[in-house]
Formats: C-alpha cells, sequence, structure tokens
C-alpha cells in the first residue's frame, strides 16, 4: 500500500508543480482530506463501491465547484473514481512531505481552535525553524476541539500546547 501512496504522491506532485499553484493547492488537499476524514457520512459516499464511480466524482465537483482550485478538484477527483479516498489523508501527508523535503524544508501540521492570521503563522513558523534548524512550512488545521492553544506536529514529533492538553494535566494533578 505503501508504494501506491507514494506513486499517488510523486504523480500529484509533479501535476502541482507544472500547474504552478503549488501552495494554494497543497493546502487545499490538507483542508479536504481532513474534512472528508472527520465527516463518515461523506467518507462513506465517496468510497461507496455500490455508487458508480462517475456519481461519486460528480458530488466531489458539486461539493468542491467554486471553493477549490481546478486542479485540486481533479485531484481528489481522481482518488475518489479510483476508490482510494480513505487513502487521501495519506497521499496528501505524503504529498507535503515531498514537496517540503525537495526544498530541504519540513511540514508542520498545526491544529488551532481558531484560524492564525498570516502574521501569527509567520511568526510561528520562525519559531519552529529556530528551534528544529530547519526550515518548517506551516499548515493548520482549525480544530475546535483544541479549545485553544496549538497543537503542532513535526513527523513523530508532537507538541501539545493545547488548552484541552492543560487540563487533563491539571485533572491528572489532582
Amino acid at each position: 500500500m505503501s508504494d501506491r501512496i507514494d506513486l499517488y504522491a510523486d504523480a500529484f506532485l509533479a501535476l502541482i508543480r507544472a500547474e504552478g499553484s503549488g501552495n494554494e493547492v497543497l493546502d487545499e488537499l490538507f483542508r479536504i482530506s481532513r474534512t472528508i476524514d472527520g465527516n463518515d457520512e461523506l467518507r462513506n459516499a465517496l468510497s461507496d463501491p455500490r455508487i458508480e464511480a462517475a456519481r461519486r466524482t460528480q458530488i466531489v465537483q458539486d461539493l468542491l465547484d467554486g471553493k477549490a482550485h481546478a486542479l485540486t478538484i481533479s485531484l481528489v477527483g481522481t482518488v475518489v473514481t479510483n476508490g482510494r479516498v480513505r487513502e487521501l489523508s495519506s497521499i496528501v501527508d505524503r504529498l507535503l512531505a515531498a514537496n517540503a523535503a525537495s526544498g530541504g524544508r519540513v511540514v508542520a501540521q498545526v491544529r488551532s481552535a481558531v484560524a492564525l492570521s498570516e502574521d501569527q503563522t509567520t511568526r510561528l513558523a520562525a519559531a519552529l525553524t529556530k528551534s528544529t534548524g530547519r526550515e518548517v512550512e506551516v499548515i493548520v488545521d482549525v480544530d475546535p476541539s483544541v479549545l485553544g492553544g496549538l497543537v503542532t506536529q513535526i513527523g513523530d514529533t508532537v507538541i501539545d500546547g493545547s488548552v484541552r492538553h492543560r487540563l487533563s494535566q491539571l485533572r491528572e494533578s489532582f
């Protein structure tokens, strides 16, 4: 399965680079993959083999039309058509890592209760770059369950500075 994920990621990266809309499409793919992961009804509909592939692809088109780059819609549609929607997050993670590695960077996936401003994202990237010693590309995912603060993942390393985590620690100490 890992080889198949690598093939998709490599092909998608080549298409994104040829199109020249890299960061926008990568960001959209990340958000869409997380949205599908978080919505059981949508994920099941897009992966149901009893629904024709053309109909599943039309669902993607209807949901994303006018809201996402045409290449993003096409790439997600390809994954859905080929029955690989459950692997979309793995493909996107591999794609992000490959894109970052090609530039000598690492990807930090950041979960925040609220959207971060451009300035906050830039300052966070600078702080993470300083602490890791490598250039860091930050991708922010808004997750209200964080409550406040940030949960940052760089590779296998997770830095949990969320209010939820701090409350959990406080409960344990009592």
